[in-house]
């Protein structure tokens, strides 16, 4: 069988970058069961309420739901266990380290496949209050108002 190559998105945590402002990001392996694989590859999975902690320096995926693979047996996984994660000893320090500021968590942002291997992008998040959601929000209309205008100005240009 042919290796994969390239990155294959299996989820995704729009809602993170909505409630937090995104300070550093990482990428991790992850530690899974071969149920847990099998059920990625079909595509399955939620970040939505997920959060990383580290315990005894070691970091610890809480909350992602990874359904039950269909076709597994006994040896099926639980979906939202945790699951550990694989960093560089020195991004687990300056992670914890920076996560007991006030404020401040670690969030997943995306789950996906990077040349066959799962991999979990987290970040470095501080809490938005409500007024920043809000102008972030304006200032995404905006941008779509003008892409929108220059658009509609460039097929009056070619008429």
């Amino acid at each position: 069988m042919a290796k994969e190559k390239g990155r294959k998105l299996i989820a995704q945590n729009k809602k993170a970058r909505h409630d937090y402002h995104i300070l550093d990001t990482y990428e991790c392996g992850l530690v899974l069961t071969g149920t847990e694989v099998k059920s990625l590859r079909q595509g399955r999975a939620s970040l939505a309420d997920g959060f990383v902690q580290i315990d005894g320096h070691e970091a610890w995926l809480h909350n992602v739901h990874v359904p039950e693979y269909s076709q597994g047996t006994w040896t099926n996984h639980s979906a939202r266990r945790k699951r550990k994660l694989l960093m560089h000893r020195a991004e687990i320090d300056k992670l914890e380290s920076k996560s007991q500021e006030t404020g401040h968590t670690i969030v997943p942002l995306a789950l996906y496949f990077k040349d066959g291997r799962a991999k979990v992008e987290i970040a470095l998040a501080k809490g938005k209050k409500e007024y920043d959601k809000r102008q972030t929000l304006r200032e995404k209309q905006d941008r779509r108002e003008a892409e929108r205008a220059i658009s509609a100005a460039r097929r009056r240009q070619r008429a």
